[in-house]
């Protein structure tokens, strides 16, 4: 019969595997996290392990949690959220010495996951003294006998786990900086089951209320010599040309840019930009672009797209102006695009929209400033809506006449349409927050806005926010109080977040950042402009060798 695990030793092994469970749980769902945590715990502390008919019902439980949390997607948010649960039901089978090596071994997973997920400073924080308590453990459990003594954990044997972890340091940053590195991953890494940012290729009103909860950034930008004025900052992302009824998506396959017309007196940004992970493949831009940023392609729609979606932290630098005149001619295809409408929906905004453009006897420059005088006069911005039905762009425009920017850009595009002027939807950010201590702007999930360009003959395609219309006396509430009732971060911590994030973007840069290009440029002070493979080996071996003499 198998020896029993004895108390203490039981204690060292829940407590290493609580500890490399725990950065991996903070890249989960709150109610996930919070879920299995309490699995996990109630498993450490009942010592007696469960039959085997209830572990089979919890798994069931947990697994069905994962899959609804996560929408029934699999990709690697839902991979790591399964290991997390798996993980957290290990002890509640740990009846002797060979589970404990077992749920050990189980553990080192964790923390492995849990970069695939944030390469952050708190997960490497977190992740240290895990690998420490892991490696107590697993000498505990080395020594421990049939009818010996426990072994004690005491000062001797942390210090000399660590002064082991102390030996593998170096070891580990010759391999960091020196081993070779791959311009693009070995495998292809499953896109999250989730876009980080909720920006993608399609936008449904009232869809986006959760992400203005939350002020992860999703975007840092820096500003090489001037910056624009806060109103100017609006940050390109994807372009909506088809509208179903319900939903606009993109429609359009990718069409290489053409020029852009720029005012002589036009102000032009350089900046360098840092975009999180979207698992989605466009970049950010200020509008307008003037080129695309490398690696990214200008599309005629001045949005940028990639080859592959972004899953990594992804810099790149960018130069766009804000009084650019995208005065390009319209084909015959943007053109039927750009006016349809579904069928069968929304009869009264059509009926309006062409009394407008009768009244208006050509001038498209009146039925757009004619729409945005009504939306000042009598819309109002709120974060609660009432439910649309099937007319939605009715509903909102001659019943609630109530929502946020995507109620107003759609809303919007579809009368600009009914008045025979072409019209599009446009996803990004707008605004952001300056950090005093970085000098460098943060654009958060919850700047998330959307917006609508016209093409007005002579003029092309112009800006034209709608959200922006509605008089300051009918905003009703805003993304500021939503954050405020969600105690995202009390203003009194600010300094506390700006600091926080000015540290993690000099993480970013210092160590998410280095790449393979950076590596080939490393041994450049010893006259090696680019290093090779090669000789990237051997500046290995040399610093593998110091490291463990």
């Amino acid at each position: 019969m198998a020896e029993a695990i004895p108390p203490r030793v039981r204690f060292w092994c829940m407590a290493a595997a609580a500890s490399c469970l725990l950065p991996l749980l903070l890249q989960l769902p709150t109610g996930l996290a919070w879920t299995l945590a309490a699995t996990a715990a109630f498993g450490m502390i009942v010592v007696r392990p469960w039959p085997t008919v209830l572990r089979l019902v919890l798994l069931a439980l947990l697994g069905g949690y994962v899959l609804v949390s996560h929408g029934y997607s699999l990709g690697r948010d839902t991979g790591c959220a399964m290991l997390a649960s798996l993980l957290a039901l290990k002890p509640y089978e740990t009846r002797d010495l060979r589970d404990a090596n077992s749920l050990l071994g189980f553990s080192l997973f964790a923390p492995f996951t849990a970069f695939l997920q944030d390469q952050g400073p708190l997960v490497l924080g977190l992740s240290l003294p895990a690998m420490g308590l892991l490696l107590v453990a697993l000498s505990v459990l080395a020594e421990q006998r049939p009818g010996a003594p426990v072994p004690v954990v005491g000062r001797t044997r942390l210090r000399s786990v660590g002064l082991a972890v102390l030996m593998a340091v170096p070891l580990a940053l010759a391999g960091f900086w020196l081993f070779p590195r791959l311009a693009s991953p070995l495998w292809g890494m499953p896109e999250n089951a989730m876009g980080r940012t909720g920006l993608g290729e399609r936008m449904t009103p009232d869809e986006w209320v959760e992400m203005f909860a939350d002020d992860r950034p999703a975007l840092r930008v820096r500003f090489e010599d001037r910056e624009p004025r806060r109103q100017d900052l609006y940050w390109r992302g994807q372009v909506l040309w088809e509208f179903d009824g319900q939903s606009w998506n993109r429609g359009m396959p990718f069409v290489e840019g053409r020029a852009l017309r720029v005012d002589a007196g036009a102000d032009i940004y350089r900046y360098q930009a840092t975009l999180e992970p979207t698992d989605r493949p466009y970049l950010v831009t200020l509008d307008l672009p003037l080129q695309a940023p490398d690696p990214g392609r200008l599309g005629a729609d001045m949005s940028v797209t990639t080859d592959q979606p972004v899953t990594s932290l992804l810099q790149y630098s960018g130069i766009s102006t804000v009084q650019g005149i995208h005065d390009v001619p319209l084909d015959p295809l943007e053109m039927r695009r750009a006016l349809s409408l579904p069928r069968g929906f929304n009869p009264r905004m059509r009926a309006l929209a062409e009394r407008w453009r009768q009244e208006a006897a050509g001038d498209d420059v009146a039925v757009v400033r004619r729409a945005l005088d009504w939306i000042g006069a009598e819309f109002s911005y709120s974060l609660t809506v009432p439910p649309a039905g099937r007319h939605s762009v009715d509903d909102f425009l001659f019943e609630t006449r109530v929502g946020f920017c995507q109620h107003f850009s759609s809303a919007f595009a579809n009368l600009m349409r009914g008045a025979g002027i072409p019209s599009r939807v446009v996803l990004g950010y707008a605004g952001g927050y300056r950090n005093p201590y970085g000098g460098y702007w943060v654009v958060r999930s919850m700047d998330a806005h959307a917006w609508t360009e016209v093409w007005l003959r002579g003029r092309g395609w112009v800006r034209v926010d709608p959200t922006a219309a509605v008089h300051p006396a009918r905003i009703l509430d805003t993304v500021e109080d939503l954050a405020r009732s969600e105690a995202l971060m009390p203003e009194t911590f600010a300094p506390l977040r700006d600091m926080g994030d000015w540290l993690r973007r000099n993480w970013n840069d210092l160590v998410v950042s280095f790449d393979a290009a950076r590596q080939a440029s490393l041994l450049r002070p010893l006259g090696i402009s680019r290093a090779d493979t090669w000789q990237l080996v051997t500046a290995f071996s040399i610093g593998a060798g110091l490291a463990l003499d």
